[in-house]
């Protein structure tokens, strides 16, 4: 009688996990900073947050690095997913290193995941367009089909009411004075819109929009420059306003709310939605508070998104992404995890 096998099952190659992280680039971040580093070993990925590129006035507790660094996670799971292999995430797995954000390890051949490729798919068509959306409203069925996305990632979704839009407004407004009466939010407006050539990082004035009348305000990216783009002719009238929020407000909420943010942004991208992440209102204190008022206080708000139907996503110019050397680092020896 022969004994049971003790040889591991197959798991991806380096290449392919390497593939799967320099897909991972597209995901949003905040001022795309694009935040995160990835090590790859045999089986293995490591994702750590850089914090190099943390906004020390805009993002003093890491709040926006952590959900951005979510997101990148998110992105890389689908990919692995969609290519056919099942992964366990150790999310925060180090105390002791803080910066370590999580370990993904390949436990086998996952089989055809259709979810999975529809949303890796939509991962480089994905775009933040801070045109204005048109009049057509989002459908029920497809604001409960983004609500189920966000759930499923462990994080929770709620549609801004027509009665609470004037509390969204106003603080999102106010946030974005205050935040430009700070020189040190200024200084970083400028630092991550005025990057040199070939940077491959922050938000270039080709995809800034141009300010106009809008139900809810948007940074304005390009103050006193010439924005690329105007808003266009339509007010976001059929636009959607969703805030995404968790159960807790520390760096292991704000990771899994990155990974609900990603779900959302390209289960949308997938039903041929447009949207834009809005921020303002969680950088500061007493915006993030009125956002825990339109909650209900039942949840700490990680993001308001904007969704709707956009002009054509052809006419709208990529934002730049780092060079994948620049963000990935393959171990030598296939042993490490980082």
């Amino acid at each position: 009688m022969t004994s049971p096998s003790t040889r591991p099952g197959p798991v991806p190659t380096v290449r392919e996990l390497t593939a799967a992280a320099e897909l991972s680039r597209y995901a949003p971040s905040v001022f795309n900073t694009q935040p995160w580093r990835w090590r790859v070993a045999r089986g293995r990925l490591a994702l750590h947050a850089d914090p190099t590129r943390q906004l020390a006035s805009t993002d003093p507790d890491g709040r926006l690095l952590t959900l951005s660094s979510g997101a990148v996670l998110h992105h890389a799971r689908v990919a692995l997913a969609a290519a056919g292999w099942r992964v366990e995430v150790d999310r925060l797995p180090d105390p002791a290193d803080p910066g370590l954000l999580a370990r993904l390890r390949a436990t086998g051949p996952g089989g055809l995941d259709v979810a999975a490729a529809r949303l890796t798919e939509a991962i480089p068509r994905r775009r933040t367009d801070r045109r204005a959306f048109g009049d057509r409203p989002v459908p029920d069925e497809v604001l409960t089909g983004l609500r189920a996305a966000v759930e499923a990632e462990g994080a929770h979704l709620h549609v801004v009411r027509t009665d609470q839009m004037p509390m969204l407004a106003v603080s999102t407004g106010r946030a974005a004075d205050a935040e430009l009466a700070d020189p040190g939010y200024r200084g970083e407006l400028h630092r991550w819109t005025h990057r040199s050539v070939g940077s491959g990082d922050g938000v270039p004035t080709s995809t800034a929009v141009r300010p106009a009348p809008r139900r809810v305000p948007l940074r304005d990216y390009a103050p006193g420059d010439a924005a690329g783009l105007a808003a266009g002719a339509d007010f976001d009238r059929g636009a959607a306003y969703v805030i995404l929020f968790g159960d807790r407000d520390d760096p292991a909420g704000w990771l899994r709310g990155g990974e609900a943010l990603s779900a959302l942004l390209l289960t949308a991208t997938a039903a041929g939605l447009s949207t834009a992440p809005i921020s303002d209102t969680i950088e500061l204190a007493w915006p993030r508070r009125m956002m825990r008022e339109l909650l209900a206080d039942v949840g700490e708000p990680y993001l308001v998104v904007r969704v709707g139907w956009g002009p054509p996503a052809a006419e709208l110019p990529a934002a730049p992404r780092r060079p994948a050397a620049e963000v990935i680092e393959v171990d030598g020896d296939g042993d490490g995890d980082g």
